[in-house]
C-alpha cells in the first residue's frame, strides 16, 4: 500500500499522502462488493461509509465520483505490478520474454478481483467515461514498458506503446472469459500474441532497412522537376 508515514516539519502529512491513504482506504471496502453492485456511487458512498471517511473527504478524494475510484483502482494495479517486477531479474530476460512476464503480472495482480477488473474496462468502454480508457490503457502499457527497461524516446516511444496497447487489450478480455485451470489459456493466447508481434518488428525492421537503400523519393522528384536527373 502507499507510503502514508512521512509527514512536514510539524507533524502534519502532505495533502496529498492523506488523500492517498483515503483513496486506498474507500478502495479496500468497495472491492468485496463491486463483484456484486458493480462500479455505482451508491458503492462508493457505502464503501466510504465502511472505511470512516466523511462525505467531505470522499469527494476530496474523489471529486468526479465513481470515476475517480475506478482509475484508482486501475492505476494501484499498476503500481502493484511495478512493485512485483521489481524483484525480479529482468536484464537477464530477453525483450519478449520481459514483456510477456509484465503483461502476465499485470493480470496476476487483479486475479482475485477479475469482475472488478471486467465492470472497471466495461466502464471506461462507454462514451460517458470520456477519455478515461485510453488514458487507463496508456498508463498500464506505458508503466509496462518503463518497468522493463524501455529508455525509447524516438517514434519508437509511441509504436511500441500502441502496439502493446493491442496485445494488452486483446488478452485482458481473453482472460476475462477463460475458465481453463489457473487461466491456462490465457497464457497460451499470450504467448501468441507476442510472437505475432516479434513477427511484425522483424517484418519492419526488414522494410526499413530495404527502405534505407532505396534513393529519396522526394530527392528524386525534385531533380526531375528541376532538370537534374
Amino acid at each position: 500500500m502507499p507510503d502514508t508515514s512521512k509527514k512536514r516539519p510539524g507533524g502534519a502529512r502532505p495533502k496529498s499522502d492523506r488523500l492517498e491513504a483515503t483513496r486506498t482506504k474507500v478502495l479496500e471496502a468497495a472491492l468485496p462488493n463491486v463483484a456484486f453492485d458493480g462500479w455505482t456511487p451508491r458503492l462508493l458512498r457505502e464503501a466510504s461509509e465502511t472505511a470512516g471517511v466523511s462525505h467531505g473527504e470522499m469527494r476530496l478524494a474523489f471529486p468526479d465520483g465513481i470515476l475517480d475510484l475506478v482509475d484508482f483502482f486501475l492505476e494501484d494495479g499498476d503500481r502493484r505490478m511495478e512493485e512485483a517486477l521489481a524483484g525480479r531479474d529482468l536484464a537477464a530476460m530477453k525483450i519478449r520474454e520481459r514483456i510477456t512476464l509484465a503483461v502476465r503480472t499485470r493480470i496476476e495482480v487483479d486475479l482475485h478481483a477479475r469482475e472488478a477488473m471486467r465492470r472497471a474496462i466495461t466502464m471506461f468502454a462507454l462514451p460517458t467515461s470520456g477519455a478515461r480508457g485510453p488514458h487507463s490503457l496508456y498508463r498500464t502499457v506505458d508503466a509496462i514498458w518503463r518497468a522493463t527497461g524501455d529508455t525509447s524516446t524516438d517514434f519508437n516511444f509511441y509504436t511500441k506503446r500502441a502496439t502493446l496497447a493491442g496485445v494488452f487489450s486483446s488478452v485482458t478480455l481473453y482472460w476475462f472469459a477463460d475458465d481453463s485451470e489457473n487461466y491456462a489459456r490465457t497464457w497460451a493466447f499470450l504467448d501468441r500474441r507476442i510472437e505475432d508481434v516479434m513477427r511484425f518488428e522483424k517484418a519492419k525492421a526488414g522494410v526499413k532497412n530495404i527502405a534505407s537503400r532505396l534513393p529519396d523519393p522526394f530527392a528524386l522528384l525534385g531533380r526531375l522537376r528541376y532538370g537534374k536527373g
